[in-house]
């Protein structure tokens, strides 16, 4: 296929990358930023920049900003074959999604987003790697009236480019899950750097720190936005954060120590039947 990659950051220059070793597919790419798409075909990233002759083109994949995304949908979609299928990496769907599903009908295309489970501390182009997605979990967000060729090939793509696993389902119970599983450690991560502490950890912190500080580098401009789009799912999870928070709280400064232990006992026993779930389930 002919794949045009929109956005050559973290996730759209590893995209190119993976397509370009793992598969034989013509990936043509776009970015603002003139200086990286020189650096993605000398490095062969891809085959050749965008001259927006979209006529050629089977496959888009945009890896922009959610409103960057629909901007850019809005400006091709008019260019593209009828043939073309277009998908986003975006970590946000719901009615960003249904926006987007909308521009498709209207210009009888072929919309379905994607969000590969992947990621680094750093973005740009110089951090991206053709292994990002190995062992990866993928998630595809297809509509009632999407056709199965379109998700076939999203599943394909998403395998050839290194997905451990792909999952079905609908955008609004993957901004739901999202929330949780993504959005909330980040907040969490950054929250937690705020102690003053942090200027004294050096020689004091081992791997949990590391672990819960790790992505509070992320990008604010990103982040922010994809927390204000999936506000109402954020702020459940966030309020029953702060209400389990409170009760290790308080056992805490009642000196309760067997209800601390017990509260302590309900997160151990939970997150192992979470890790026997995940062991029971196919890859």
């Amino acid at each position: 296929m002919n794949i045009f990659v929109v956005g050559l950051g973290l996730i759209g220059g590893s995209v190119c990358k993976a397509l370009k070793k793992y598969t034989n597919h013509t990936v043509i790419g776009s970015d603002s930023d003139k200086n990286v798409e020189t650096l993605a075909i000398s490095e062969h990233s891809i085959d050749r920049i965008s001259d927006e002759n979209y006529a050629d083109i089977d496959l888009v994949i945009i890896c922009l900003y959610p409103q960057a995304t629909e901007k850019l949908f809005l400006h091709i979609a008019d260019k593209l074959s009828s043939k073309a299928v277009i998908t986003d990496v975006c970590g946000i769907k719901g009615d960003f999604a249904l926006r987007m599903h909308k521009i498709a009908l209207e210009h009888n295309l072929n919309y379905v987003g994607i969000h590969p489970m992947a990621g680094k501390e750093v973005g740009g182009y110089l951090n991206s790697s053709a292994d990002l997605f190995n062992n990866a979990n993928f998630i595809i967000t297809p509509f009632n009236d999407s056709k199965t060729y379109v998700i076939e090939l999203l599943k394909n793509i998403s395998y050839e480019i290194g997905a451990k696993k792909i999952v079905i389902t609908t955008t609004s119970e993957h901004d739901k899950i999202i929330a949780y599983t993504s959005q909330l450690a980040h907040i969490v991560s950054s929250a937690y750097v705020k102690s003053p502490v942090l200027e004294k950890e050096c020689g004091f912190s081992g791997g949990s720190f590391q672990d819960m500080t790790r992505i509070a580098t992320m990008n604010e401009t990103m982040w922010s936005s994809l927390f204000i789009q999936n506000r109402e799912n954020l702020l459940n999870e966030l309020d029953l954060l702060i209400d389990n928070l409170s009760q290790y709280r308080n056992a805490l400064a009642d000196s309760d120590e067997d209800k601390l232990s017990s509260l302590i006992k309900q997160g151990r026993l939970l997150k192992e039947k979470n890790i026997q779930n995940r062991i029971g389930q196919p890859n």
